[in-house]
């Protein structure tokens, strides 16, 4: 499920809605996070519902099975728990770092 993620990538992450906190905020359950996380969230969602959260894929800890993930401060979740959006592709250059010399 988690094959192939890399450092700025773009992942999806499926979180669980606990309950409505105000008007226009959720308090939201994300697997394998352990803490419960509030976000805005403008829809009209129910107790229990799925919601996906995307963010980039931060870093990577050394022999754990664990990623950072961006969503505002990092989360940390279990790799097996994300899902790849879209790969990090870097910008392409449109002229050489250093001149040429003739």
């Amino acid at each position: 499920m988690a094959r192939g993620i890399g450092i700025g990538d773009l992942v999806a992450i499926t979180a669980t809605v606990r309950r409505q906190v105000t008007e226009d905020r959720v308090s939201v359950s994300i697997p394998s996070y352990n803490f419960p996380r509030s976000i805005i969230d403008h829809t009209k969602v129910k107790k229990g519902q799925q919601i996906e959260l995307t963010g980039r894929d931060h870093a990577h800890r050394r022999g754990k099975r664990q990623g950072h993930i961006a969503m505002g401060p990092l989360v940390t979740v279990d790799i097996d728990k994300v899902r790849l959006v879209e790969k990090y592709r870097p910008p392409k250059r449109s002229k050489p770092l250093r001149d040429m010399v003739d």
